[in-house]
Order: structure tokens, then C-alpha cells, then sequence
């Protein structure tokens, strides 16, 4: 076996490795938090040995960023890439909502989403792990803002502040995941896409757009 390959196959061992470990890391996270994210507990959590996960991420630091860097990556998967079959502007909009929703509603995460339990730790602290999360629902809200605006400049919506309608309906998404943890139960996202959805035909959104934000919570 040459040389090269014998590189190649420890990589690819460090890779599957890797994924295995953020697999444990995002979900445990997303219930305990960054700051309870410790090379001891997730080396309990995942089944790996300390000196391995010590290996692979050098830090808790590099663990806790690492582990943002894959709880964004779910998110885009389940999120953002398949909303972008639609175009740009309500539709796309509604779809990212319902998406959102159901990404919060089927726990792709035990503690629903990654990025409203892990901001809860780091919201009032400074450094590279505060700055990771911040980036990534900064992210999020200019997306979002970003539909509402193309959807007012073709004409699909009329609102009077782009800025505010983004606002709440953010805030509807996370007010239902935090409410559905909380009480044990569905019913905070079909409340939450029906205001959505109130929010979108009250800008004029047409009556098949606004169809698209619907949630099975039965």
C-alpha cells in the first residue's frame, strides 16, 4: 500500500470520526447548552475517548466552534436549500417559515433549535464562540429580510417597515420553539404559523402563498 494511501484512509477514518462526534455534539448542545459542551461529557454522550475528541478539536473552544459549524450546516440543509426551489419573495418566504417551524417541531435537535438554545448562553459574553453564533442568526434575519424586500419591490407585499414584519416573524418562530419545549406540545407552531400567515395576508401576500406556511401539528 503506498504512502498516499495509507494518509488517505487516516483521513478519511478522522473525517468519519469527526461527523460522528458533531452528530452528538450539535444534538447534546442544543439541550445543554455550549458551555456544558465539555470533551468529558461528549465523550460520555458520543461513546468516543477523550484523547480522540482532544485530538480532533485541540480545545473546548475548537470543539464549541466546530460544533456551531455543523449545527448551521443541518440548518441550511433542512432550512434554506430546499426553500430555494421557489423564487425569490413570498414564496420562497412562506417556505422558509414552514421549514423553520418544522425543523423546531420534528427536533432535528433534542432541545429544538440549536441556534435560539445556544444564543441564551452566549448572548451577554464576548469572543470568537459569541461571534459565531451572532453571525449565523444575523444570517438568518437578512435572509429573511431580504425575501420581504425583493417581495415589495416586485410588488407581491405592501408594508409599511420591512425591518419590523422581519422582526416578528423571527420572533413568532422562536416564541414557538421556546413555548413548545417548555409545555410539551405541538400547538405553539400551528399558532405561530397561523399568525405568520395573518402577518403575510394582511401585506397583500396572495391566498396560495400564504397556503404554503401550514404546520401538521396532529
Amino acid at each position: 500500500m503506498s504512502e498516499n494511501a495509507v494518509i488517505d484512509g487516516r483521513r478519511a477514518r478522522g473525517d468519519a470520526s469527526r461527523r460522528i462526534v458533531l452528530e452528538s455534539a450539535t444534538d447534546l448542545a442544543s439541550v445543554e447548552g455550549l458551555d456544558g459542551l465539555t470533551i468529558g461529557r461528549l465523550a460520555t454522550a458520543s461513546g468516543s475517548s477523550k484523547s480522540s475528541i482532544a485530538t480532533l478539536f485541540q480545545s473546548k473552544e475548537g470543539l464549541q466552534l466546530a460544533t456551531i459549524a455543523a449545527a448551521r450546516e443541518i440548518f441550511l440543509e433542512r432550512i434554506v436549500a430546499p426553500a430555494r426551489d421557489e423564487p425569490r419573495g413570498v414564496r420562497r418566504l412562506a417556505v422558509l417559515l414552514r421549514n423553520a417551524l418544522n425543523y423546531s417541531k420534528d427536533r432535528v435537535f433534542t432541545g429544538g433549535c440549536f441556534f435560539a438554545a445556544t444564543a441564551a448562553d452566549v448572548d451577554s459574553k464576548s469572543g470568537p464562540v459569541r461571534d459565531a453564533v451572532r453571525s449565523a442568526l444575523i444570517e438568518w434575519d437578512a435572509y429573511i429580510s431580504a425575501q420581504l424586500r425583493h417581495a415589495e419591490a416586485i410588488g407581491e407585499i405592501v408594508v409599511d417597515d420591512v425591518e419590523v414584519l422581519a422582526f416578528e416573524l423571527v420572533a413568532l418562530n422562536e416564541e414557538a420553539n421556546a413555548r413548545s419545549l417548555l409545555r410539551g406540545d405541538e400547538r405553539p407552531y400551528a399558532l405561530a404559523a397561523a399568525a405568520m400567515r395573518g402577518r403575510l395576508r394582511a401585506a397583500g401576500a396572495p391566498e396560495d402563498v400564504v397556503a404554503l406556511l401550514a404546520v401538521d401539528t396532529r
